[in-house]
C-alpha cells in the first residue's frame, strides 16, 4: 500500500492520485479571473434506472477491447441499467482500471504512522497563515461568497492550503445539486468482475519515493502556486454547475453526442498543472505526467489486445474524444475504432 493509499489525510494526492480523478486530469488548464455571479441551477438532475452510454470498439485481428467512457460527477439517484457491460465483462478475460497516478513509498506500517503528523501538515498553510493571508483580494472575496453559501459553518478549511479549501468546496457544492455523492460505475463494475472470476488489472502510474518525509517537507516548503487551483474551482462553482448536471445527465441516458457537443475540461487539471510544475514533482524528474500515464495505460491495453479475444476498460470521455486522446493514438497504430 502506498504512502498516500494509507494517509489519506494528504487529500491532494489521494483526490487527485489514487484513483478517484485519474489520468482525465492531468492537463493544462487556465484560470478565468474574471468575477461572476453564481448560476442558479436551469437544469434537472435524472433519476431512476438509466441505461447509461453504449461502448467503444477498438479491434485488430479479431481480438477486441470494449471502452467505456466515463463522467465525473454523476448523479446521485440514478440506477446504472448497465447489462452491456455486464455482458461484456462475462464474456473478457480481462478488465482494465482507468489510468490514474499514484505516489509510493516502501515505509511499512510503523513509517506511516511516523509520517502522519506531517502529512497532516502538508494541508495547511505554513506559519498558521489563513486563505486571507495567501489568496489575492479578488479572489479571496469570490472565494468568501462561495464558502457563505456552501461551507458557511467550516471554520476550519480558511487554514487549508488553497488546493485543499478548493476540494472541500467543490465537494460541497456538488452534493448541493445532487452530483457526485454515490459511486455508480465502481460498484458495477466491481460486481461483474467477481462473477466473471476476473481481478481487474491496475493501470496506474507509479511514482517511487524514496525519501517520503523528505518529499513532505519539499511539498510543504512551496515551489508551488495552487491558488491556481482554488481560483478554478470558484470558477468552476460560479458558471458551470449547469454544464456539469448537463454532462451528467447526458452520461446517464446515454447520450454521446451532447457530450462531444459539450467537451469540459476539469477543474482538477488546474490543480494538476500546479502539482506537475512545482519543484516537487519536476525535481524527480516527473515533468511530463500526462504522456507517462498514456503511454503506460496504451502499452497494458496494448498487450491485452494481442493476448486476449476480449477485454473491457474504463477512460475517462474527454480523454477519448480529444485529438489527440488515447482512441486517436490507437487508430493511428492501426487499430479500427468503432463509436457508439
Amino acid at each position: 500500500m502506498s504512502v498516500v493509499q494509507g494517509l489519506r489525510g494528504w487529500c491532494l494526492l489521494a483526490c487527485f492520485f489514487t484513483g478517484g480523478v485519474g489520468a482525465q486530469d492531468l492537463v493544462e488548464a487556465d484560470a478565468d479571473t474574471e468575477t461572476a455571479p453564481i448560476r442558479d441551477m436551469e437544469t434537472v438532475v435524472v433519476r431512476g434506472v438509466q441505461p447509461g452510454p453504449g461502448l467503444w470498439r477498438v479491434s485488430k485481428d479479431g481480438h477486441v477491447l470494449w471502452i467505456l467512457g466515463t463522467v465525473s460527477p454523476l448523479p446521485n439517484q440514478i440506477e446504472w441499467r448497465a447489462d452491456e457491460v455486464r455482458d461484456v465483462i462475462a464474456r473478457s478475460r480481462q478488465v482494465l482500471l482507468p489510468p490514474a497516478v499514484s505516489f509510493d513509498a516502501d515505509v511499512g506500517f510503523f513509517g506511516k504512522l511516523a509520517l502522519a503528523p506531517s502529512v497532516w501538515k502538508v494541508m495547511r498553510n505554513e506559519d498558521g497563515a489563513e486563505l486571507s493571508d495567501v489568496l489575492a483580494p479578488e479572489l479571496l472575496a469570490r472565494w468568501r461568497a462561495l464558502k457563505q453559501r456552501y461551507l458557511p459553518r467550516d471554520g476550519g478549511v480558511e487554514r487549508r492550503r488553497p488546493m485543499f479549501a478548493a476540494a472541500e468546496l467543490q465537494s460541497a457544492a456538488l452534493k448541493s445539486i445532487g452530483l457526485g455523492q454515490k459511486p455508480v460505475v465502481w460498484p458495477v463494475i466491481e460486481a461483474a468482475a467477481k462473477a466473471a472470476n476476473i481481478t481487474p488489472t491496475s493501470t496506474t502510474w507509479k511514482i517511487n519515493i524514496e525519501d517520503p518525509k523528505a518529499a513532505v517537507r519539499e511539498f510543504r516548503q512551496g515551489g508551488m502556486d495552487d491558488s491556481v487551483c482554488l481560483e478554478r474551482t470558484v470558477g468552476l462553482i460560479e458558471r458551470d454547475l449547469p454544464t456539469l448536471v448537463e454532462r451528467a445527465n447526458a452520461w446517464a441516458v446515454g447520450d454521446i453526442e451532447a457530450l462531444r457537443r459539450s467537451p469540459y475540461e476539469d477543474v482538477s487539471g488546474a490543480c494538476m498543472q500546479a502539482l506537475t510544475e512545482s519543484n516537487f514533482v519536476r525535481n524527480r524528474g516527473y515533468g511530463d505526467l500526462k504522456i507517462r500515464v498514456r503511454q503506460h495505460w496504451l502499452a497494458i491495453a496494448e498487450d491485452a489486445l494481442q493476448r486476449n479475444p476480449e477485454t473491457f476498460a474504463m477512460l475517462p470521455v474527454d480523454r477519448l474524444l480529444e485529438a489527440d486522446g488515447y482512441l486517436a493514438v490507437l487508430e493511428a497504430r492501426g487499430y479500427e475504432i468503432e463509436s457508439p
